[in-house]
């Protein structure tokens, strides 16, 4: 069986079982908030539409890109190879003609695919809510649509260094959380090239970085504070090569560690 034949069948039966998991529901939850969020923003400011958009960013900014996201990617990703040795399921997989990548690329896609699925159900919602007066602006629908090409472009890159972690180290949760809530959220406020060793510095680059303005205008000055923006095509060619890097060195590792029952 070929690599790539085997990876759609191991995303088909993950991608079903994924859904079904209490994992999956506790963060289906979670992502709730922003909706929770958007809708008292909705009521208390009485109907109007001025700087709805600017708060709907900041929802954005706040809760998914630098929480969300992180922590849908952190748990899936560095559970692709750890709960097939700790649920000793491993061996049943690999007993069957399936190349040890396979598995990876398979639940990889599988992965994304559903925390994409959860991160678009929980914006969505904000998105009509906040911006239900303006629903014919093509630019706030623009606005939109970028904001999840953004968060998906995370999905990725995040999942794919996380399912490193999770191949390489034993205890990947915890490098995983000092590397997604304290390494990302540091060095972005690092003046020159430093931003650059950070995932949140390309998805950054890729958002509305103007100030404020009345009339819905877009920006976060205090998340976007000492940014100095990659050209959009090179963040974009950056998250592509930390995810498809991250994901063959995952690959790789899989393919070539022993996976002992008593780790």
């Amino acid at each position: 069986m070929t690599t790539l034949r085997a990876a759609r069948e191991v995303f088909g039966f993950f991608g079903r079982l994924a859904w079904k998991t209490g994992k999956t529901r506790v963060f289906a939850l979670l992502g709730l908030v922003p909706v929770a969020l958007a809708v008292i923003v909705r009521i208390l400011s009485h109907g109007r539409t001025g700087d709805m958009a600017a708060v709907f960013t900041e929802i954005l900014m706040v809760l998914v890109l630098q929480f969300y996201i992180v922590i849908l990617a952190l748990f899936y990703g560095t559970s692709i190879a750890a709960e097939e040795t700790e649920n000793r399921t491993l061996a049943y997989l690999i007993t069957r003609p399936v190349p040890k990548p396979a598995i990876v690329l398979g639940k990889y896609a599988a992965y994304c695919a559903l925390m994409f699925g959860m991160v678009a159900a929980c914006l969505v919602p904000s998105y009509f809510v906040l911006n239900a007066g303006r629903l014919g602006d093509l630019a706030v629908t623009r606005a939109f649509l970028i904001d999840l090409g953004v968060l998906g472009l995370g999905i990725l890159a995040y999942t794919a260094f996380f399912t490193f972690l999770g191949t390489w180290l034993k205890r990947a949760i915890i490098v995983g959380l000092i590397f997604g809530f304290g390494w990302e959220n540091i060095i972005q406020y690092f003046p020159g090239s430093t931003q650059k060793f950070s995932v949140v510095h390309y998805l950054k680059s890729l958002l509305p970085y103007k100030p404020v303005t009345g009339g819905g205008g877009r920006g976060v000055a205090l998340l976007l504070f000492r940014l100095e923006p990659t050209p959009p095509l090179a963040a974009v060619l950056m998250l592509a090569a930390i995810a498809a890097g991250f994901l063959a060195l995952a690959c790789w590792l899989f393919r070539r560690k022993e996976f002992l029952p008593e780790e």
